[in-house]
């Protein structure tokens, strides 16, 4: 039976009522189109979206979607256009086919950047309709199971990791298990070989050893629910090779410690025998401790509702149990697909709303963040391909989030507004610091605030793409603005050294010969220090001489600048430009009272120094980038800076609490503790405290030397 006849069958025995002449066309269409094309197998070409219409014909799948996987490829590899496909069959499929389309003529440099390119593209396809994805998923699966075909390892290897970091986790997002298992399987028989066959062996040899053990299970069972009086189809599966390969790796176990390599599976009628059943099988075997998920109760996000339970069973073997009744069985293979799924005398139209899907509205926030497809790609494997932790919102809603979210996490998660003014988080009714790690089943409460903007500390402990792109996108905008005000006053200045009004329209002028898209992208330079503003003032005068500074041009030293402290307040420095980006460096942690120097660092605009500091070796041969400066406010000021300290001191009972409580009485706070060494007696670590100035920190540093317990006190020095 040739592939289109064995494709007609398929469709029929769920869709008697098929327009069979409208399948046959886009057969006989894409045989036109693809004439003298082959796959690497050596076939006709268009015996690949036969084979791809046949999976989804397996999930009974609409006509629409059968016709697009029929005509997948010819927008993208034949003369094929989409008013010809719209015309002979349909807009609807028309735009299926183009969102299926791959992007071929992409300007990058690099694979990944044509890889993720594409995924863009496959992402916003997705937001119009999901059967597009549907199609690329079986497109897929039929392109892996060929996919030995290739003579070209390297080929089959980049092929496969996509696969797996990408295509296999779109598929369980969507809740189809049974096309996720397959393409992990068939990517790690590429990637790891000698891992997959030997895994293969083992399992051989279980069951050939274990077969009158499942059976038992199985009559067992099934004998309990009999005797219940309740309708069940029981069987048992086998994890994949890759899940257990994967499992080995995660527990750092050898095969033979894996316990629950097979899977037992109760399907029953209805909702009510689900919990009947469980209640049968817990009063019946002993139960695992924290083994238990009720998925029914509170189903996934991709929509997968069963219930999973351990129990040690009959011969004594530790084994799993899912129950669902036959719906749930059906949607849990086939997850989204089955919505779709042809129903006689019922409408699909209203399924086309994708939107619901949050984690796919959350794929589309990101990708507006990001500027690089790059960015957006690695974003997303770390969205797709992490283990989930499922919290609550003070209302109840449930929120999936990657394993190891924080606060800050899940709030963006609720709402990108939400993120951006977050201030605290409170756990189940308790105040909880902001990079604390979630666990199932926590309920998190945000507290927020108008005036409250992201804190760039946040990218070092969110995990999520969604709050990482965001939090870029508020420090590179904010930045920007930073370098723009910091190189216009710079270029300002030059202007009125060399005795000449400044005007926006003189740099508007040379735009195009310093290859940036807008004056303001010159100032953003000159302020990064990726420009000179000499350099541009001689760019904009060709012709101007500049005259050497006379002894009486003075650089004003009462024009301040702002330096951003660790709390995130401005802190006055004279002696530089007005909106200069200003930094502290971390080697030194200058205070005031202390004497300071500012270097022009590329990238940062100006770094702040203690004149005595150590890293100031590596500027000596460019005094050019030194500037003079000193603090903007007098010592006795109240505001707080971090004064760092190594600290020894005795390894007895009650030393710690004796240096806190020290500290603590002399006005500073401890923001970080570092233990940097441990022997019998002593402990070496080091100190940020916050305090007002140097005077400050000199009266910490002498009631600590005058303190027993603690050995040393100094200022650290470029550490």
């Amino acid at each position: 039976m040739d592939a289109a006849q064995n494709l007609f069958n398929q469709v029929k025995a769920y869709n008697p009522d098929f327009d069979k002449g409208l399948i046959e066309s886009a057969i006989s269409f894409a045989k036109t189109m693809h004439e003298g094309q082959t796959r690497a197998s050596g076939e006709p070409y268009y015996t690949h979206p036969l084979e791809v219409a046949g999976i989804l014909a397996e999930m009974k799948m609409d006509t629409a979607t059968i016709l697009t996987a029929i005509l997948h490829d010819t927008l993208e590899d034949t003369p094929a256009t989409f008013k010809e496909i719209s015309t002979k069959f349909g807009k609807e499929v028309a735009d299926l086919v183009n969102g299926v389309s791959k992007l071929t003529k992409i300007e990058s440099q690099t694979v990944e950047g044509k890889q993720a390119e594409n995924f863009r593209k496959l992402v916003l396809a997705m937001s119009e309709d999901i059967r597009v994805l549907l199609v690329k998923l079986a497109d897929r699966l039929h392109n892996m199971r060929t996919l030995g075909a290739f003579n070209r390892p390297d080929k089959q290897r980049r092929i496969a990791r996509e696969t797996l970091e990408i295509y296999a986790p779109l598929a369980e997002r969507i809740g189809m298990h049974k096309v996720k298992e397959e393409l992990e399987d068939l990517a790690f028989g590429f990637l790891n070989p000698e891992a997959r066959e030997s895994i293969a062996a083992r399992q051989a040899f279980l069951r050939k050893e274990g077969n009158d053990i499942v059976k038992k299970i199985i009559d067992d069972l099934g004998a309990l629910m009999k005797a219940s009086k309740i309708s069940a189809d029981i069987t048992g599966r086998e994890k994949t090779r890759y899940s257990i390969w994967k499992k080995m790796q995660r527990k750092n176990v050898a095969f033979e410690q894996l316990s629950d390599i097979m899977a037992f599976r109760i399907v029953v009628d209805n909702l009510e025998e689900c919990y009947h059943a469980l209640g049968i099988i817990h009063s019946n075997f002993p139960v695992v401790p924290g083994r238990f998920k009720d998925f029914i109760s509170t189903p996934k996000p991709n929509g997968y509702r069963s219930i999973h339970t351990t129990i040690i069973g009959p011969e004594n073997q530790r084994i799993e149990i899912q129950i669902r009744t036959r719906e749930m069985h059906s949607e849990a293979d086939l997850g989204v697909a089955a919505h779709w799924s042809y129903k006689q005398g019922q409408s699909n139209a209203d399924m086309k709303d994708v939107k619901k899907f949050r984690w796919l509205r959350e794929l589309l926030e990101i990708m507006e963040q990001e500027q690089r497809p790059e960015d957006f790609l690695e974003n997303t494997k770390l969205e797709l391909f992490a283990d989930q932790v499922y919290v609550f919102s003070p209302k109840g809603d449930l929120i999936e989030l990657p394993s190891g979210a924080t606060p800050v996490d899940f709030a963006y998660a609720v709402h990108s507004g939400v993120g951006d003014k977050c201030v605290g988080s409170k756990i189940n009714g308790r105040i909880a610091p902001l990079n604390t790690k979630l666990q199932n089943g926590d309920q998190v409460e945000i507290i927020t605030s108008k005036t409250q903007t992201p804190s760039p500390t946040w990218e070092r402990f969110v995990i999520t793409g969604k709050a990482k792109s965001h939090i870029r996108r508020f420090i590179r905008a904010q930045q920007r603005t930073e370098y723009v005000t910091l190189g216009q006053a710079m270029l300002k200045k030059i202007f009125q050294q060399e005795g000449y009004d400044y005007t926006d329209k003189a740099v508007a002028g040379i735009v195009a010969q310093m290859r940036v898209e807008s004056a303001e992208d010159i100032f953003a330079n000159i302020g990064s220090g990726h420009f000179v503003a000499k350099d541009i003032f001689k760019a904009i005068f060709p012709a101007h001489k500049t005259e050497q500074p006379s002894a009486n041009k003075e650089n004003d030293p009462e024009k301040i600048a702002y330096a951003r402290r660790p709390d995130g307040k401005p802190m006055p420095i004279k002696g530089l430009i007005p909106g200069m980006a200003v930094h502290f460096a971390r080697c030194c942690h200058p205070l005031p009272g202390d004497r300071i120097v500012g270097i022009v660092t590329t990238g940062k605009g100006v770094t702040i120094h203690t004149i005595d500091c150590e890293t100031l070796e590596t500027f000596a041969d460019t005094p050019e980038r030194w500037i003079d400066v000193s603090w903007g406010e007098g010592p006795d000021s109240p505001e707080a800076h971090v004064g760092r300290l190594e600290v020894t001191i005795s390894n007895e009972s009650g030393a710690l609490a004796a240096l806190t409580t020290v500290i603590g009485k002399n006005g500073g706070n401890i923001t970080n503790l570092k233990i940097t060494n441990r022997t019998t007696d002593f402990w070496d670590m080091l100190l940020d405290v916050y305090v007002h100035d140097t005077k400050h920190l000199s009266n910490i540093v002498a009631a600590l030397r005058a303190t027993p317990q603690i050995a040393t006190v100094d200022r650290a020095r470029g550490r």
